[in-house]
């Protein structure tokens, strides 16, 4: 059976909704949030990220509201932050289900 499109998201498009979920911003700026919010674990190249932005607006994740040139200015849909919600939730249980099977302890 074919898995369904974005079922579940890769650490670095979890981020790029993140982003968005905090507000509307270029590219640039989301890769910028992402490196800030990760402590710089997280560095987004622009051939990632602008893979990922538009596998986003092609399933109708986030949309383009503005152009300034070379800048182009994206915002989460409504479709996009039920996507971060549920990816949410799945990451909380994976965590949960982590703490309950190791008693919650580290080692």
């Amino acid at each position: 059976m074919p898995k369904k499109s974005l079922e579940s998201l890769t650490e670095s498009m979890f981020y790029v909704l993140m982003a968005f979920a905090s507000g509307s911003m270029c590219g640039t700026d989301a890769a910028g949030f992402i490196e800030r919010r990760t402590c710089g674990r997280i560095r987004m190249g622009p051939a990632t990220l602008y893979t990922i932005l538009g596998k986003f607006e092609k399933e109708k994740l986030i949309e383009e509201i503005g152009v300034d040139g070379r800048r182009r200015t994206y915002r989460i849909t409504a479709r996009g932050a039920q996507a971060y919600e549920a990816e949410l939730a799945r990451l909380r249980q994976c965590v949960a289900d982590a703490e309950a099977e190791n008693g919650g302890s580290n080692g």
